[in-house]
């Protein structure tokens, strides 16, 4: 079939297709949408049409099978009209976390040794409070001092406040910095 003969076919059902969206999506805005929808495929797709068979029922296949493809979209799409659904989805940008990571690591090379130490055996290598005191060779106190010492340093070294998140990139940090002034997430 040449195209000429062809796009009189396709409009020749334009009212017939009209009247089957329609009585499948009960609103006019959406029979138009799903017409056009159906006309585009087809006409994309007309070298696939087998001459001499039936237009019309190739048509019906085509919105039909159109029509139901978009309802099994729509169920899996959820409407989201206040964007809650889209923040809880939303991913923060990774730089923000290396940003803050560069800032903990300086903050965390200011500290002395001692506090250093405790916060990475305690908070990165997950060391129990007697574990820490055997390595350092001190009292359980004592580690339980200096951790707090460091954590309350890094707080203020890197200016938290107490309902402030922070967000870093590792679980390490998120570790060492949780029970500080500001909450790891």
């Amino acid at each position: 079939m040449d195209r000429q003969g062809a796009k009189a076919e396709l409009t020749s059902h334009m009212k017939v297709l009209r009247a089957f969206a329609m009585s499948l999506t009960r609103n006019d805005a959406a029979a138009d949408d799903l017409v056009q929808d159906t006309i585009l495929k087809a006409w994309t797709n007309l070298d696939k049409f087998q001459e001499g068979t039936n237009m019309r029922a190739w048509l019906f296949t085509i919105l039909r099978n159109t029509f139901y493809s978009g309802r099994r979209k729509a169920m899996r799409e959820v409407e989201d009209s206040t964007g809650s659904i889209t923040e809880s989805i939303s991913v923060k940008p990774a730089h923000d976390g290396r940003l803050q990571l560069a800032e903990f690591r300086r903050a965390l090379s200011e500290l002395p040794a001692e506090q250093r130490e405790v916060l990475t055996l305690i908070g990165v290598l997950q060391y129990s409070y007697e574990e820490a005191a055997e390595v350092c060779g001190v009292k359980v106190g004592t580690v339980k001092s200096r951790l707090n010492r460091g954590r309350e340093a890094l707080s203020i070294k890197m200016q938290l406040k107490a309902d402030e998140q922070l967000e870093l990139t590792d679980a390490a940090t998120h570790a060492v910095v949780a029970a500080s002034g500001g909450t790891a997430a």
